[in-house]
């Protein structure tokens, strides 16, 4: 075990060499959305939306088409967030950033991750589950990747997939969607509650908005 795992860390170097030369090299036209990213979740858990923003650096950065960052305030759950970050083609210099270094990157850090299955409409998904903290506030992460008609999770299954994709059919779009429960005053099991209530919805809307493949 001990020795397989020294690879892992030049798998995924090889890994995204191989996704920076693809893509670059052959940059596939963009496939239209069947509707707008904005479309999405306009309310959630009896909660109206309530519009936020992400900076004019920070999408920079980030390089997402198109996106929704909402905030929701239902009356019989904790407080929770909705992003969706679409991608209408990954290239170098234009691919989705991992939530795993971002959220370091912004003073969270994980205290607790793994993964957990929701039921949905189309069948069971599996997400990333992570519980995050920073000088004393704590919240629940889930956080996935959609698009080229599948939901993962598994970041290096993730890569291989767009490169495959990006190979054999020039498609590399795809969204990240994460949804943020804050946990002040609220326990794991609550904050839980809400992130599984939520997902079923937000892979079927983001489903219904994404292109076909």
């Amino acid at each position: 075990m001990r020795s397989t795992s020294r690879w892992i860390p030049a798998v995924v170097l090889v890994v995204g060499c191989l996704i920076n030369s693809t893509l670059t090299a052959r940059r596939a036209e963009s496939t239209p959305l069947r509707a707008s990213v904005g479309t999405v979740a306009p309310s959630l858990l009896g909660a109206a939306a309530v519009e936020d923003s992400v900076d004019e650096a920070q999408r920079r950065v980030a390089g997402m088409s198109s996106y929704i960052l909402r905030q929701y305030a239902p009356a019989d759950y904790a407080p929770f967030s909705v992003y969706v970050g679409y991608y209408d083609e990954q290239h170098q210099g234009k691919s989705i950033h991992s939530p795993k270094n971002c959220l370091p990157g912004g003073g969270w850090e994980p205290v607790e991750s793994g993964t957990t299955t929701v039921q949905t409409p189309s069948g069971p998904v599996t997400v990333n589950r992570y519980r995050i903290a920073n000088n004393g506030a704590e919240a629940l992460v889930y956080y996935w990747y959609q698009g080229r008609g599948r939901v993962a999770h598994d970041e290096l299954r993730v890569k291989f997939e767009l490169l495959r994709d990006a190979v054999l059919r020039g498609r590399t779009e795809e969204a990240l969607v994460r949804i943020v429960v804050n946990m002040a005053g609220n326990d794991a099991a609550s904050a839980d509650r809400v992130a599984q209530a939520v997902v079923p919805t937000l892979v079927q809307q983001v489903n219904g908005v994404l292109p076909t493949f």
